[in-house]
């Protein structure tokens, strides 16, 4: 898998891969069906007035404060519809933005701006949404230990822009799906007859299966910790304390010690964060980060030349 990984699959935090592919390549595919879905048999309303061999340029325009997420992505939009296209940054991913900025300009054939005038806005628009919500949140754990996750509660297949944009907006990628981690949850633990059995059974899958493969264990009480604990040394590596209160977590943390990796999940929000991070967990897992972002406002204008 490393010889297929691109320089910006590398990045600290980013996810390498989707499945076997890189990142750029699970982009492109991104891409390409992302403008077979819009452009269906043709662009009609550019074909019909637009020489095909018309030159432009465009500008992104910024019109809402927040943290800029998908220049890269841009990028390598109008790179992949055009590969003579001339992308110049204003801003960087990661920025802070201000009503009235300009994030980039492109110069380029004008079928394909406008092809990719929509994708991209809808890329940047969400990503930008979802990097300003979790910049808030890490924002909230600066001074703490603690460290911010994302979860699976993503947009089918668009997991791997949304993903991306909680990097960029200074929190970490949990497991990217069921293929790069075991964590055994609540179902799981009920239909394999308890905790330690479907620990075991995990276990003795990774040892013969998918060796390195890690384990996660979602518990719902202390006693469920106390279990792990007690048999789950050298084949767990991270517990789960899922709807515990902070006063739960604390006494949780105190049992583990630095056994395990601990993550705290369930009714996290901006306005309790503080509390969870104080009781010492290592980690709190929000699923609000993605599903509950609101797109930023952004727009993309030809810029005329005389």
């Amino acid at each position: 898998m490393n010889e297929i990984m691109s320089k910006a699959s590398r990045l600290p935090g980013r996810l390498s891969y989707f499945c076997t592919m890189s990142f750029d390549n699970q982009l492109f595919h991104l891409i390409d069906e992302a403008l077979k879905e819009d452009i269906g048999d043709g662009d009609h309303s550019t074909s019909s007035c637009i020489p095909a061999d018309a030159k432009g340029k465009a500008v992104l325009k910024i019109k809402q404060k927040g943290t800029l997420a998908g220049m890269e992505v841009a990028k390598k939009i109008f790179e992949y519809k055009d590969p003579g296209s001339v992308f110049i940054s204003y801003k960087n991913d990661g920025d802070q933005m201000i009503f009235g900025e300009k994030a980039f300009e492109v110069d380029a054939s004008v079928h394909a701006i406008l092809q990719c005038e929509r994708l991209t806005l809808n890329c940047m628009q969400r990503m930008s949404g979802i990097a300003t919500l979790t910049k808030e949140y890490t924002d909230k754990l600066k001074g703490f230990k603690t460290r911010l996750l994302d979860t699976r509660k993503t947009t089918p297949n668009f997991r791997l822009l949304e993903k991306e944009a909680v990097r960029i907006g200074g929190g970490i990628n949990h497991r990217f799906g069921l293929f790069d981690m075991i964590m055994l949850k609540d179902n799981h633990i009920d239909y394999a007859g308890g905790i330690e059995k479907a620990i075991d059974m995990a276990y003795q899958y990774v040892k013969f299966k998918k060796p390195g493969l890690k384990i996660e264990v979602e518990t719902r009480s202390i006693e469920d910790v106390k279990k792990v604990i007690a048999m789950g040394k050298g084949k767990v590596f991270r517990i789960m304390l899922d709807n515990f209160t902070p006063v739960q977590i604390a006494e949780a943390v105190l049992l583990i010690r630095e056994d395990f990796e601990t993550e705290a999940s369930g009714g996290i929000t901006l306005d309790n964060i503080q509390e969870y991070a104080k009781t010492g967990v290592d980690y709190v897992s929000v699923g609000a980060l993605i599903h509950q972002a609101r797109s930023l406002d952004l727009s993309l204008k030809a810029v005329l030349t005389s």
